[in-house]
C-alpha cells in the first residue's frame, strides 16, 4: 500500500501533460502511485498516459470510455486509489520538487492528520510566480492537529482539492465523491474541511497552478458558471444531513455570497444576456440559506446587498462611483509621492551647500539589504581604530534589526539618509549609492566590493547580454568615476577591477575586511555558532551555496539534497543558503537547514565543515578556512557561455569537482573531500587568492583611508604558513554509508 495516490484527471492538455507527470515521478519521495485518467481526451492524453504506464510500474493508467468531466475523472481515480492519502493534481499543473516529502514529514509530525492543506503558487504564462492569497492562514505556528473550528480562516483558502492532502479512509467514511459540473471542488473541500477531526497545515508552496494565456475554465465565458448554484445547494445539503455541522451554516452562507459575486463581478465569466438571470438565481439562494442574525462584516455588506436585493445597475454604479475613487487615490498619491520626492531633492541640494562633517561616515550593503559583508566590516573596524568619526548604517526597514549597537540606523530614501549623503566625509559601500549621489570635494567613497571576481563583470558584460542586459553602461561609469579606494582581496580581484570599472581610485590590496572574522574567531566561537543554528552534534556540516544563473529565468536547485543526505547517511547535515536574488528555491525540513536568511555568511562558513557551491565567489572567501570544498559543476559549459568567467574553474579547482549528483555523493562517501589531492588543490588556490587575508584587512584599510598612513607603515601581512584558523567543533567524520559509492570515471 503506497503513502500517496496521486490524481491526476487529463482532457485537452496533451501541452502540458508530460511536465505535470514528469515532476510526480520526479520526486525525492518515492512511495506513491500515479493514477493519470483519461478523461475522453480528443487530443493525445491517452496515448501520452499510457507511454509513461509503459515504462513506469508506478502509474496506473485509467480511460472513460467518454468526456464525464473532473469530477467523474476523480471519482474513477479515488476508486482505484490504493495509497494512505488522495492527492489531486490537475493535468496542467506541476507538482513542486520535493512536495510529496515536505508533505509526508509533515503528516507524520503532525500525528497521521485526516486532512493537510497546503499552499501553491500561481505560474504565469509570462513566467511570473505569486504566491497565493490567504496564504497566512496556512501557518505551522501553534498547536497540530487541530479542528476548524480551531482555525476557521482555513475557509478563506482557496477551495479546490488540489491543495489538500486527504486520508483516503477518511474520504470514504465522510462520503466525500466529486459532482459533475464546473465547480467541482466545492461540494469535496468545504465538507472535508467540516467533517474532519484532525487538520493539519502546510507553509509551504506545493502546487505550481497553471495560469494559462488561454483555455482555463474558470475564465470562459459561458452559461455554465450558473452550475455554482447546483454546487452550493450540495453543500447545504450536505451539512442538513449532519446536525453536528450546522454551527457552519452562517460561515458557509458568507463564503457562498462572496462566491456568488465574485463569479457575476469577474469579467469574462458570464455573458451579457444572462447577467440578469443570474443575479435572480443568487438572489433566491440568498433567501433559501440565509442565517437569521447571523452577523455580516462590514466589508461585505456591499456584496450581500447586491446579492439580497438583485441590485444590478445600483452595484454597477457604486462599483463605477468606488473604481473612480481608487483611480483618484492613485493619482493623488502619485502625485503626492513626486512632491515628497521634489522636496527631499531640494532638501539634499539645500544640504550639499553646508560643511562636510570630517567625522562622519555612512554605511551600506547590497542595496539596503542589511548589516554585514565588507562595509560590515570596516564599520565595525572604524568605531575600534577610528574613534572620533561617527557612524551610520543605511538598511530598508524589514533589515533594520540586523544593525548592531553603534552605529545610526537609516532609512533609505528619509530626509536623514539624504543628509547623510551630502555631509558625512565617508562613504562606503559594497555597491554604489543612488545614482543621484552628487560626490562632494572631500567626500572619500570606499567601494568595497562583495567578492573575487570568477564570473564576468562590468564593461566585459557588454559581450554578454543574458547577464548584462539591464545594465546601463554609461550610467556604470559615472558610478566608477565616484570611488576613491576600492577594496582588493588578491591580485586576481585587482587586474579584473581596473580593466572591467576603469577610473581614477587607488586600489587597497588588503585582503577583504569581511574575511577577519574567519581567522579572528575561536573554537568556542565556532562552538557557539553550531549550537544557534541546530546542527547535530558529531555532524559533518556542509554549506551549500548555489549562485544565480543568467540564462534561466526561473532558478532551480540542481541537486537533490534530500537524497544526498540520504546517500551519505546520518552523519551528514547540509546549510542551504541561496543566492540573495532567489531565496526561496530551497528546500527545508529535516536534515536540510535553510540558513537563506542568515545575516552572516561568514558564521556559516565558521560553522561548516566543508563548502559544496558551483561558482559562487563564497568559495575564494571559504578557502582562507583552508577547510574542504568541493564544487558541483554540472551546468559548466551552459554558465561559462550565458556569462562568461576570468579562468576554467575544473582546471583550477579549489578542491574536488563533480560534474553529477552521483559524482558528488561518491566525493563525499569515499572521502576524497578531504583527501590528500583536495588539499593539494586547496593549498594552490589559496596561494593565488588569499594572499592578504590574514584577519587585519580592516585595520590595514582602516588606518590608510581615515587616518592616512603611508601604506608602507601599515601592519604586515601574515604569510599563509603563519596563520590557523579555528578548527570545525566537531569530535570525528562519520564513516560512509556501506554502498552508497558511486563508481566515477575520470576524475
Amino acid at each position: 500500500m503506497p503513502r500517496f495516490s496521486v490524481i491526476v484527471p487529463a482532457y485537452q492538455v496533451q501541452a502540458y501533460l508530460h511536465e505535470c507527470l514528469d515532476s510526480v515521478l520526479s520526486q525525492s519521495y518515492g512511495d506513491f502511485e500515479l493514477i493519470a485518467v483519461d478523461d475522453g481526451s480528443p487530443d493525445a492524453c491517452g496515448e501520452i498516459i499510457d507511454e509513461y504506464a509503459a515504462r513506469d510500474a508506478r502509474v496506473v493508467a485509467l480511460r472513460l470510455p467518454q468526456n464525464a468531466g473532473l469530477g467523474a475523472a476523480r471519482n474513477a481515480g479515488i476508486a482505484r486509489a490504493r495509497g494512505d492519502y488522495l492527492v489531486f493534481l490537475d493535468g496542467d499543473d506541476t507538482l513542486v520538487p520535493d512536495a510529496l516529502r515536505a508533505i509526508a514529514d509533515r503528516l507524520k509530525e503532525t500525528g497521521e492528520p485526516e486532512v493537510l492543506v497546503y499552499d501553491h503558487a500561481n505560474v504565469h504564462w509570462s513566467g511570473e510566480r505569486t504566491r497565493a492569497a490567504f496564504a497566512g492562514q496556512l501557518t505551522e505556528q501553534g498547536p497540530a492537529p487541530f479542528r476548524l473550528e480551531d482555525r476557521p480562516g482555513l475557509l478563506r483558502v482557496l477551495m479546490v482539492a488540489w491543495n489538500k492532502a486527504v486520508r483516503r479512509d477518511f474520504a470514504a467514511r465522510a462520503g466525500l465523491v466529486f459532482p459533475p459540473g464546473y465547480y467541482e471542488d466545492t461540494p469535496w473541500s468545504y465538507p472535508a474541511l467540516m467533517a474532519a477531526e484532525s487538520i493539519a497545515t502546510l507553509d509551504r508552496a506545493c502546487v505550481h497552478y497553471r495560469q494559462r494565456r488561454q483555455g482555463n475554465i474558470l475564465s470562459t465565458t459561458s452559461r455554465k458558471h450558473f452550475d455554482v448554484f447546483d454546487q452550493y445547494d450540495r453543500v447545504f445539503a450536505y451539512v442538513e444531513q449532519r446536525p453536528e455541522l450546522a454551527r457552519w451554516k452562517p460561515v458557509l452562507f458568507r463564503r457562498m455570497v462572496d462566491h456568488l459575486s465574485t463569479v457575476f463581478t469577474r469579467p469574462g465569466r458570464l455573458p451579457r444576456e444572462d447577467r440578469a438571470e443570474f443575479l435572480r438565481n443568487a438572489r433566491a439562494h440568498y433567501r433559501r440559506y440565509r442565517v437569521p442574525g447571523a452577523r455580516v462584516p462590514l466589508r461585505s455588506r456591499l456584496r450581500h446587498s447586491l446579492v439580497h436585493f438583485g441590485m444590478h445597475r445600483t452595484y454597477r454604479v457604486v462599483q463605477a462611483a468606488m473604481a473612480l475613487r481608487e483611480r483618484t487615490g492613485r493619482l493623488c498619491a502619485k502625485a503626492l509621492r513626486a512632491l515628497r520626492a521634489a522636496l527631499l531633492q531640494l532638501h539634499y541640494r539645500v544640504q550639499l551647500k553646508l560643511p562636510l562633517r570630517t567625522d562622519s561616515a555612512v554605511f551600506s550593503a547590497y542595496w539596503g539589504r542589511g548589516y554585514g559583508c565588507n562595509p560590515g566590516a570596516l564599520e565595525s573596524a572604524f568605531r575600534v581604530f577610528a574613534p572620533h568619526v561617527r557612524t551610520a548604517w543605511i538598511a530598508n526597514s524589514r533589515y533594520q534589526h540586523t544593525i548592531p549597537p553603534g552605529p545610526r540606523r537609516i532609512a533609505p530614501g528619509t530626509a536623514a539618509y539624504w543628509t547623510a549623503l551630502a555631509r558625512s566625509k565617508y562613504l562606503v559601500n559594497n555597491v554604489n549609492f543612488d545614482r543621484r549621489l552628487v560626490k562632494r570635494p572631500g567626500q572619500v567613497f570606499v567601494q568595497t566590493q562583495h567578492g573575487t571576481p570568477l564570473k564576468h563583470m562590468g564593461l566585459d558584460l557588454q559581450d554578454h547580454p543574458a547577464a548584462g542586459r539591464d545594465i546601463d553602461f554609461a550610467e556604470l561609469l559615472r558610478g566608477v568615476d565616484k570611488w576613491d579606494y576600492v577594496v582588493s582581496a588578491n591580485r586576481h580581484t585587482t587586474l579584473t577591477w581596473q580593466r572591467v570599472y576603469p577610473g581614477g581610485y587607488e586600489t587597497l590590496e588588503t585582503g577583504y575586511p569581511r574575511n577577519d572574522l574567519l581567522l579572528q574567531a575561536t573554537s568556542d566561537d565556532v562552538a557557539r555558532i553550531r549550537a544557534s543554528l541546530g546542527i547535530p552534534h558529531d555532524t559533518v556540516a556542509l554549506l551549500y551555496a548555489p549562485t544565480h544563473r543568467d540564462y534561466r529565468r526561473s532558478q532551480r536547485v540542481s541537486l537533490d539534497l534530500e537524497r544526498v543526505l540520504a546517500r551519505l547517511g546520518d552523519g551528514f547535515t547540509i546549510l542551504a543558503r541561496a543566492h540573495y536574488w532567489q531565496p526561496d528555491v530551497l528546500p527545508r525540513g529535516g536534515r536540510v537547514i535553510d540558513v537563506t536568511d542568515h545575516p552572516s555568511v561568514e558564521s556559516l562558513c565558521l560553522a561548516a565543515d566543508a563548502l559544496v557551491t558551483d561558482y559562487s565567489s563564497i568559495m575564494f572567501d571559504y578557502a582562507v578556512l583552508d577547510r574542504p570544498i568541493v564544487v558541483h559543476a554540472d551546468d559548466w559549459e551552459a554558465y561559462e557561455a550565458a556569462r562568461g568567467t576570468y579562468f576554467d574553474l575544473r582546471a583550477f579547482p579549489p578542491g574536488a569537482v563533480a560534474r553529477s549528483e552521483d559524482e558528488l555523493i561518491d566525493i563525499f562517501a569515499t572521502g576524497h573531500w578531504r583527501g590528500s589531492r583536495s588539499a593539494e588543490l586547496r593549498a594552490a588556490f589559496r596561494d593565488r587568492f588569499c594572499p592578504y587575508d590574514d584577519g587585519r584587512a580592516a585595520e590595514r584599510v582602516v588606518r590608510r583611508v581615515v587616518l592616512g598612513e603611508d601604506p608602507a607603515t601599515l601592519p604586515p601581512v601574515v604569510p599563509l604558513t603563519g596563520r590557523s584558523a579555528a578548527a570545525p567543533a566537531r569530535a570525528g567524520i562519520p564513516r560512509p554509508v556501506e554502498g552508497n559509492s558511486v563508481p566515477v570515471r575520470g576524475r
